[in-house]
């Protein structure tokens, strides 16, 4: 649409009197509004994308809905620190920030609640009212009651607990709390206070506040470690001194009324120095039957001095693992051990042991599968396989349940319900049927693969066991696309889905905000799911397409929104009318989305809205084939100004499978722990290509170089790129592949390998100094797959070691590494520096001290971001004055 003339133009058009002049007036005038004003169709002037623009962008996360789903709450975060909570009305976009907000919710009543610096912040979302309550600790909130419960404490104040009814507006003030917990139902709190010298332990009921009990009182010591059992018919507590050491732990049943201690000091079968101790990973647990309490046991530390004066350590080669393994996670005598106690006998045992530390539960929590990781060594497996042995809690009685069996975290599972333990062997799923003693396998007759290539650099991963259905039925399995559903029998199974036809992966998608217990000591939560009722599940298609699909047992999967672009955090109310999303692309900033029923879906939020005053590239998935022909895939990023007429510098950066990274917005910034930033290069006028590798058993360097040869070769042939201007680069396995590639090709003009693993024999007999773990594990069935060690393989590590062939290396490699780099040794880029430098190849290496495999520093995240920018300019489009690298290369 034209602008409005302006006095100017109408002045003119008096003056033209006869027709020829008013159609030529009228023709130019048309003109130069087209050049000088935006009209429809017609694309604003754009700018360049520049360093002092960076700041500008932030992330959205999507954070909590409300009840009545009218409105959503989410995060902005910015690199300097400016992060802030906002609540917007879905259909008004009527808007709320809070600074610094976080640990949020919303209310039955409509009140929006989160904490922020200044205290707590209380939103009437139908007044617009708003409140500060400084000094608070720590607050809940109570939806089957709507209220409010905070702890505060001030400079002039006892601490005190307010709990307030955001309905009737009723508030009760309880002097002299020190901590509280609400319970999972939320109908009843415990809390503690220390009032007259005297620590007390109090129930109340929060549908009748002024109903509290005492639950136990103490002169000396203060009560901690409050747990409730999940169905909030019981807790348990520790009474503690004030040096924090644990002297009774003690037990409360509802419904009787009746409180049990267990003091260690006055029973003969505790073991002798040692003592109850309660943490994150040692938590208290209660059964479901109310009849079994788990708690920790933990041996006192030994100070004596050790005798060997000389602080000598001894490496010996039959030792199951390397001292410094040991020292970090080996030492199970100083482990704590898991301990039932049984109120009502009041019968107490040790369940783990040295032998057998590590420990799994099943639901019901009447069996424990018990096992030690050490078990097979010294084994180069990353976990070595182990015996597993189950026992009855009633009987203690030990059996052999698996013998030698592979431990993968994942496949090794109990039942919700506790009928069961499924795991994974021969390439099948298995059951164990506890009642029956009696193993099966269950996925033989469907002749189904489930295992995929799932995780970076491992050949193939188990596909998952994402739960059951309710008691115990049947259990869900993934395969490569779709969900299975098997009856423990083995004699019945169904596929749930049909991904394997459209090529698309179904999972059953995460259940938004939940809290709850994912680990049960050593072992994974399976929960239960009812297939009767809608599933929700997440979707990825192999074109990139992802979104979410609904499922019901009649019509199978329906799609709510499936789409060419990235969606992710799916939120929504317990009716599951309305679904709230981000969606992003590499072109289009995350901005957040709400679908109604079936509506067309609506934008809510857009981040980085500025983003349209810029030049900015796109993303293409492209497909390519290998020397033999596998057909592949990959992401070619365009130049921010992008003209068809001209041919572009492209730097090739290379991994394994990075397909994914296709619709993927990246914010542009400096801080990148390994340099990389997609954004800040295209703005650069750089393509940027992410080929897909696939890598060969025993030929992992000559694999990885076809693949990113026949990659870079194809957008050759497309002729977009200049030929002569192509970089490769690539960080940790990816350092590897790039300074591999260099050895076989001379098509890059400019390489960078970062973190990089450069000689496989001496990387394969290294000792990680995160973990003490050989790092053997990565070479034999992992990352490089060579199916054996140098001494049965020499010539495959020889000839797959980029060191070996630095003679052929033609092109200028820039490497860097964290000085202190437990994950890859820094000598590996140390070694291949010093063979560039000894054939007189054009080389640079950086050593960034006190900075490990990525970069944390943010002067040093600027610094390599900077500097691999710089390499690719100089190489590849000649600019000149970068001192640090004329005044070495030349």
């Amino acid at each position: 649409m034209l602008t409005k003339y302006n006095k100017r133009d109408i002045y003119y058009f008096n003056i033209y009197t006869n027709r020829f002049a008013i159609i030529l007036f009228l023709v130019l005038l048309f003109v130069l509004q087209l050049v000088t004003c935006p009209c429809r169709g017609q694309v604003v002037q754009k700018k360049q994308l520049t360093a002092s623009d960076y700041h500008l962008w932030g992330e959205v996360k999507l954070n909590k809905i409300s009840f009545d789903q009218k409105w959503a709450s989410y995060s902005m975060s910015y690199e300097d620190g400016r992060d802030t909570l906002f609540v917007r009305h879905i259909s008004t976009n009527k808007t709320y920030p809070f600074a610094k907000g976080d640990n949020s919710v919303f209310t039955q009543s409509n009140y929006f609640i989160c904490k922020n610096p200044e205290g707590l912040q209380v939103l009437n979302l139908k007044t617009a009212k708003q409140k500060s309550i400084s000094g608070v600790k720590l607050f809940s909130y109570c939806p089957q009651t709507d209220q409010l419960i905070y702890l505060i404490e001030s400079d002039t104040d006892k601490k005190k607990l307010i709990i307030t009814s955001l309905n009737s507006g009723k508030v009760k003030s309880i002097s002299d709390v020190n901590h509280f917990l609400l319970s999972p139902n939320g109908t009843r709190l415990i809390y503690s206070t220390l009032s007259n010298a005297k620590n007390t332990l109090w129930l109340m009921d929060l549908k009748k506040t002024n109903s509290t009990k005492s639950l136990a009182s103490d002169s000396t010591n203060q009560f901690s470690f409050l747990t409730w059992q999940k169905d909030a018919r019981s807790l348990a507590f520790c009474r503690q001194t004030v040096d924090r050491r644990i002297n009774s732990l003690f037990y409360y049943i509802i419904e009787n009324d009746k409180l049990y201690e267990f003091n260690p000091l006055t029973r003969s079968e505790f073991p002798d120095s040692t003592s109850i101790v309660s943490g994150a990973f040692n938590k208290i647990l209660i059964s479901d039957d109310l009849q079994k309490v788990f708690f920790s046991v933990q041996k006192k530390k030994n100070l004596s001095k050790s005798e060997n004066h000389s602080g000598v350590e001894v490496w010996n080669t039959a030792d199951k693992w390397t001292p410094i393994q040991e020292e970090k996670s080996g030492n199970f005598q100083s482990k704590p051990k898991i301990a039932l106690w049984r109120p009502e006998s009041d019968r107490f045992d040790i369940i783990s042991t040295n032998e057998l530390p590590n420990i799994i539960l099943t639901s019901d929590m009447e069996h424990a599968l018990l096992s030690n990781p050490k078990a097979y060594e010294p084994q180069f497996e990353y976990n070595g396989p182990r015996d597993f042995y189950i026992v009855d809690l009633k009987t203690f009685k030990k059996d052999m349940l698996l013998e030698k069996h592979p431990f993968t975290s994942i496949a090794l599972n109990a039942s919700p319900n506790g009928n069961y333990f499924a795991y994974y062997k021969e390439n099948n799923w298995w059951v164990y049927n506890i009642a029956q003693n009696k193993h099966t396998n269950i996925t033989g007759l469907s002749q189904g693969k489930f295992t995929e290539k799932k995780e970076s650099l491992v050949p193939e991963s188990i596909s998952g066991n994402p739960g059951w259905s309710l008691n115990d039925k049947e259990i869900l399995l993934y395969d490569q696309y779709d969900i299975w559903a098997f009856t423990p029998d083995g004699k019945s199974f169904k596929r749930l889905t049909h991904g394997r036809e459209a090529k698309i992966k179904y999972r059953i998608a995460d259940s938004p905000n939940k809290i709850g217990e994912k680990y049960r000591y050593d072992g994974f939560v399976i929960p239960s799911i009812d297939l009767s009722k809608t599933l929700l599940l997440r979707a990825e298609g192999e074109d990139g397409k992802t979104g979410y699909f609904k499922w019901d047992a009649v019509n199978g999967e329906k799609p709510i929104i499936y789409t060419d672009s990235y969606l992710d955090q799916l939120n929504y109310g317990s009716e599951k009318s309305s679904f709230f999303f981000r969606e992003q692309r590499f072109n289009m900033s995350p901005r957040l989305l709400v679908q109604k029923n079936t509506e067309q879906p609506t934008v809510f939020f857009s981040s980085n809205s500025h983003q349209q005053k810029y030049y900015w590239g796109k993303s293409e998935l492209i497909t390519y084939e290998n020397s033999k022909g596998n057909k592949l895939k990959g992401v070619l990023f365009y130049p921010a100004d992008y003209d068809p007429v001209k041919k572009y510098p492209m730097i090739v950066k290379v991994y394994e499978t990075q397909s994914k990274e296709l619709h993927v917005y990246d914010n542009p910034t400096h801080y990148n722990s390994n340099g990389f930033n997609i954004s800040i290069l295209t703005a650069e006028n750089y393509f940027i290509f992410l080929p897909d590798i696939l890598l060969e058993e025993k030929n992992s360097g000559f694999s990885a170089a076809d693949c990113a040869i026949s990659a870079t070769k194809k957008i050759i042939d497309l002729g977009i790129i200049d030929p002569s201007k192509i970089g490769i680069m690539g960080h940790s396995f990816g350092g590897f592949e790039s300074l591999f590639t260099i050895t076989q090709t001379p098509l890059f003009s400019a390489a960078i390998g970062s973190g990089a693993i450069t000689d496989l024999n001496s990387y394969y007999h290294t000792v990680n100094q995160n973990t003490g773990q050989p790092d053997i594990w990565r070479f034999e069935s992992e990352e490089w797959n060579m199916q054996g060690p140098p001494a049965e393989n020499q010539q495959e590590y020889l000839s797959n070691s980029p060191i070996t062939h630095v003679r052929n290396i033609k092109t200028p490699v820039l490497l860097w590494t964290g000085k202190e780099d437990w994950q890859v040794d820094s000598r590996q880029s140390t070694e291949f520096y010093t063979a560039l430098r000894r054939l007189r190849k054009k080389g640079i290496m950086l050593l960034y001290p006190n900075e490990g495999h990525l970069l944390i520093k943010p002067e040093n995240q600027k610094d390599v971001t900077q500097k691999i920018l710089e390499w690719f300019d100089y190489f590849l489009k000649g600019k000149k004055g970068l001192k640090w690298i004329e005044n070495t290369i030349e």
